[in-house]
């Protein structure tokens, strides 16, 4: 996928996020990141990508960025700049950001529609503080709304916006271990069918308890939370002398009159 098709791709994606069940995915996913990113301490936090969704909206880290691609429209990066977030326009494979600078970083279905997902990861991985964090969001192939997406690209109908290459969550997890980014929890949602009406997707909203107990790995969507491993790391302390002498030692003292 070259940059342009990537463009296409990214605007696609905007325009299927204003539908039914577009909606539908925004609304589990913002409540998936509000839960992770509440706790997640630092100074700088960096969103890449789909302005739609507010995924810092919860942290409480006082710097929080809102990037875009360099060829956003303007009112796409008026949506960020009109909340507390700072919009930036930059290419997500060369980040504009100094190296271990960032604490946290997330990435919205970005890597699917990226032209270049591994140097995605790659400069997310240069940006992180060690110990820094990383939430990834992504359409699970692995589901109904996955197996819906083969069978309309057959038939010429597709559900979910055509140009994404949508990524399994193992193979995810192999891109990470291979950047020491530790995946630490996963969180799976969207049960209901790929239906295209809101009206029908709130009839099967039963389906979300009875995925989440029975098939929680067939979830539409996953959220990936990792931690950046730095090797041979440790915290060192006080260089306390804990050694006892064997010896008494002599010590000089003033002669008396």
């Amino acid at each position: 996928m070259d940059s342009a098709a990537s463009e296409k791709s990214i605007i696609a994606l905007d325009v299927w996020l204003q539908s039914a069940a577009g909606a539908y995915v925004r609304a589990f996913e913002q409540a998936c990141l509000d839960e992770l990113t509440v706790d997640i301490f630092g100074f700088n936090a960096l969103q890449i990508g789909v302005p739609q969704l507010d995924a810092l909206a919860a942290s409480r880290m006082p710097n929080k960025w809102q990037a875009a691609t360099r060829t956003s429209s303007a009112d796409e990066l008026a949506f960020a700049s009109g909340g507390k977030q700072i919009a930036v326009a930059l290419d997500f494979a060369d980040l504009p950001f100094a190296s271990q600078s960032i604490d946290l970083v997330v990435l919205p279905h970005v890597l699917e529609f990226a032209a270049e997902p591994h140097q995605v990861l790659r400069e997310v991985e240069r940006v992180l503080i060690p110990e820094g964090q990383v939430i990834i969001c992504g359409f699970n192939p692995a589901s109904l709304w996955g197996m819906r997406q083969g069978v309309g690209r057959i038939a010429s109908s597709d559900y979910l916006p055509v140009s994404g290459e949508f990524i399994s969550l193992p193979r995810l997890k192999d891109w990470l271990k291979l950047l020491n980014l530790g995946a630490t929890r996963s969180h799976f949602g969207c049960y209901a069918p790929p239906c295209r009406t809101a009206h029908w997707l709130s009839r099967f909203s039963m389906m979300e308890s009875a995925g989440q107990r029975w098939w929680p790995y067939l979830g539409a969507v996953y959220v990936v939370h990792a931690i950046k491993r730095v090797k041979g790391m440790h915290i060192i302390g006080p260089a306390w002398n804990k050694k006892t002498s064997k010896r008494p030692a002599a010590v000089p003292a003033a002669n008396r009159e």
